[in-house]
């Protein structure tokens, strides 16, 4: 049984959306109709859409669980969001991670993963974007024995053609030089049984690539389709220099193709070098000393120059990397935690 490959089945689509199974086979446990939830939500100047969403939210928590958390990690926002946060505070179940400064979206998720206590943990955006409607389907495929369920979109044609073509770029990288399985197209907003979330928590890296350790950790997974709704308020802080900087991350992180691509110029470019040589020699002998080809020698120590600083650049990034681990700092520091949950020993009864 372990050496079998992995499973793919088609689930039963509901609400609209197509469910795949995607994960190792086995017997589904049994779990109960009524788990304790908890709610990560990251949050970077979103004070406009914070209240919406907490909304939405706690009325659709109300209907699936009657203990439930929601852990709003405020990271290094500079806007108004912590004061849009403060009515919510004072109602049992709504939990505030005040970070002491902005240290990004990846960060800011180990965060709300580390204090969250609920048996099954679900992990969305703030911008309204991740439809709360789909929450209960998420729990369902749980019930029905998946110990993840990411949310893929069905397509990116509302983004810029210059995102959907780094975006195909990343992953057909990712897909040729790592080993895991990251599937396209699946971001953040997911739901994770407490065996996931333990296992992602215990995972030492301090440069972190949250879908790159999801899909490394493995269990039973499910993806479920849904089309995004438009932003309303505000503009994501999550431009082309983050975008650039994340994939970076992950590729250092799961795969070493770019330093395999190195090797592996390097050898064509000496064989093109020897072939270069040997053309020389022969020349000499057949057409004499006075060679001409020194634009093709300046030409070609130029090229040669361009491609040693192109691997140093990629050999400093993984080192940077290494740097970073070996450095032992924290992922995030937590200035304080304001509200209360039904999980903390003193918390009141909702």
């Amino acid at each position: 049984m372990g050496n079998q490959p992995p499973v793919r089945a088609v689930a039963r689509a509901s609400a609209g959306a197509q469910e795949h199974a995607l994960g190792a086979p086995g017997i589904a446990p049994e779990r109960p109709l009524q788990p304790s939830l908890s709610c990560v939500i990251p949050a970077h100047n979103e004070a406009g859409n914070l209240p919406v969403l907490l909304e939405k939210l706690t009325a659709q928590l109300r209907q699936m669980s009657p203990q439930w958390e929601i852990v709003v990690v405020d990271d290094g926002s500079r806007d108004e969001t912590l004061l849009a946060l403060l009515p919510w505070l004072t109602r049992p179940g709504v939990v505030c991670l005040q970070l002491s400064r902005n240290f990004g979206k990846e960060a800011a998720l180990g965060a709300g993963l580390d204090h969250a206590r609920g048996n099954v943990v679900f992990t969305l955006d703030a911008d309204l974007q991740h439809p709360v409607e789909l929450l209960p389907q998420m729990l369902q495929a749980w019930r029905e024995g998946a110990d993840m369920v990411y949310a893929v979109r069905r397509d990116r044609s509302g983004e810029s053609a210059l995102k959907r073509i780094g975006a195909r770029m990343f992953y057909a990288l990712m897909k040729m030089g790592s080993s895991i399985d990251i599937p396209p197209n699946a971001g953040d907003f997911r739901l994770m049984d407490r065996c996931v979330v333990d296992a992602v928590c215990s995972l030492p890296e301090r440069t972190r690539f949250m879908k790159g350790l999801y899909a490394w950790v493995g269990f039973r997974s499910r993806s479920i389709d849904f089309d995004p709704p438009a932003r309303v308020r505000g503009r994501s802080d999550f431009g082309v220099r983050a975008l650039v900087s994340l994939a970076a991350s992950g590729i250092t992180a799961f795969s070493n193709l770019p330093l395999r691509l190195g090797s592996a110029l390097g050898a064509i470019l000496a064989l093109i070098a020897i072939a270069y040589g040997v053309w020389v020699v022969i020349a000499h002998f057949t057409q004499g000393p006075d060679l001409p080809g020194w634009a093709t020698i300046v030409a070609g120590l130029m090229f040669f120059s361009g491609i040693q600083l192109l691997t140093i650049g990629v050999l400093g990034e993984y080192l940077g990397r290494v740097y970073d681990e070996v450095k032992r700092r924290p992922r995030y520091l937590v200035a304080r935690r304001l509200g209360s949950s039904p999980f903390d020993p003193t918390a009141p009864t909702r």
